[in-house]
């Protein structure tokens, strides 16, 4: 191997000099600001080198492959962590996380190395170590208050979740190697023969999947942990380590198992309208407000859902658009709520009585990012949902398309409630003024830019989709 080829590997690279270079700072110095900024100056420099033109190719005996598609697809995710990195600064300060800031970064950097190898994977094995690699310590970042039981409950709920959801899925991928004789993607997709064990093991597979980007059945860990894992936590969990699942789950169905698509098709029919209907009515109840995002989040994945159906180019292209806007849109919703929660402790939605009255800025940044999850034009989550909902028809999926409308508008319904608890319900004692600081406008500023920019800049979609289309 040369150079050129460990060139191919650029962004994992890069991650784990980063990783290195934070654990020598944090051996080296006591200046805890000093890591913050260092860790988003560092991410920020990935970020940048990520656009940089790249070679397709493999290493490792086609185990690990990279694509103009899946640079992309990195870049995506490094620019939410990026932005997460702008948002966690002010909660991060805090006296009584002041001994564990470097932990923090290097866990979500382990992780984002974790995803990088999933989504570059050309082999289950890879992809399994990728996965691995990309929750275990998001476990520990849930826990992250392990001082608070809610906390330490959300780690404890996730590891075991997470345990289950992967030994299912190696389950399947063992009656997959069983009746095959191959772990790579190319062998798997050509020696796939419908095989009843076969049909089985894509079933575990499938059902492992669900675990991991929050699919009814396979929620009900989902609200319990954002809960109780700290805000910014429960934000990373809820766009990037679910954009990253979508991604590879996507990969995986359109390439291993396209041979039985009409099969996984009828699956991912039930399970999108199930998902969509169950989150949106259950986020209906809520009061807690991470746990009315976790829902909200559901219900997004079903809609996600629409875009995988389709099984083509067009599909891929509303997938990667979909949760670029994704990740503005949620990290503007979760954005807010993490700056309130460390300037005041709240986190109700009967506490956004009346706050736009004394915090306008932040009302309307919230009721920008609610608008665009319901897919209200002319922001973002509008264009987005429409390129899904254009991609299940062409399909001729029309009756889901149908109900993915219902469900938009039930959505509609519970996101103005936060509309309405902010700018029209009367509050004797709303949330008092306060000013938040530079590193958290300047990510809340970068979802604004996202949310309207995204929407409107149609060779966003067109630059998507010429690498889709080569896939």
């Amino acid at each position: 191997m040369n150079l050129e080829s460990f060139l191919l590997m650029r962004h994992e690279i890069m991650l784990t000099l980063a990783l290195l270079i934070i654990l020598i700072a944090e051996l080296s110095t006591e200046n805890k600001k000093g890591i913050i900024n260092l860790s988003i100056i560092l991410l920020f420099v990935v970020t940048v080198v990520g656009f940089l033109p790249t070679p397709e190719g493999s290493l490792f005996g086609d185990m690990y492959r990279t694509s103009h598609l899946t640079v992309l697809m990195k870049n995506i995710l490094n620019i939410g962590t990026l932005i997460l990195f702008f948002q966690v600064a002010e909660w991060i300060k805090k006296p009584e996380y002041h001994n564990k800031v470097s932990e923090f970064y290097l866990l979500i950097i382990s992780t984002l190395i974790g995803m990088n190898f999933m989504i570059s994977s050309g082999h289950f094995l890879m992809f399994y170590l990728g996965l691995e690699l990309a929750t275990i310590p998001i476990a520990a970042l849930a826990a992250y208050d392990r001082m608070k039981n809610i906390s330490a409950e959300a780690g404890i709920k996730l590891i075991l979740s997470s345990a289950l959801s992967s030994g299912i899925l190696l389950y399947g991928l063992s009656m997959l190697y069983g009746t095959i004789g191959s772990l790579y993607f190319t062998d798997m997709s050509v020696a796939f023969m419908n095989t009843p064990l076969q049909i089985l093991g894509f079933i575990f597979f499938f059902a492992g999947m669900g675990f991991k980007i929050s699919l009814v059945p396979f929620h009900l860990w989902t609200a319990d942990v954002y809960e109780g894992a700290p805000i910014n936590v429960a934000s990373y969990l809820s766009v990037i380590s679910k954009g990253a699942a979508v991604f590879i789950f996507t990969i995986i169905l359109y390439t291993v198992f396209h041979s039985i698509a009409p099969m996984w098709k009828n699956l991912m029919y039930v399970i999108a309208i199930m998902t969509m209907t169950i989150g949106n009515l259950f986020a209906l109840r809520q009061k807690n407000l991470k746990r009315f995002l976790a829902f909200s989040s559901i219900a997004q994945a079903g809609f996600i859902l629409l875009g995988i159906i389709d099984g083509s180019a067009l599909g891929m292209t509303s997938i990667i658009y979909f949760v670029l806007i994704y990740i503005f849109t949620n990290l503007g919703a979760f954005g807010v709520v993490s700056a309130i929660s460390v300037a005041t402790g709240k986190e109700n939605m009967d506490d956004y009585d009346g706050l736009y009255h004394t915090n306008p800025k932040l009302s309307l940044l919230m009721m920008l990012s609610l608008f665009s999850l319901a897919g209200i034009p002319p922001v973002a989550g509008f264009f987005g949902k429409f390129f899904l909902f254009t991609a299940a028809a062409h399909s001729g999926y029309y009756w889901l398309v149908f109900i993915a409308v219902i469900n938009a508008t039930i959505s509609l319904y519970y996101y103005l409630l936060v509309v309405k608890a902010m700018f029209i319900n009367k509050n004797e004692m709303p949330i008092a003024y306060f000013k938040s600081g530079l590193t958290t406008k300047i990510g809340l500023l970068m979802c604004v830019a996202g949310i309207f920019a995204i929407g409107l800049m149609s060779p966003i979609y067109e630059f998507i989709r010429m690498f889709s289309i080569g896939m």
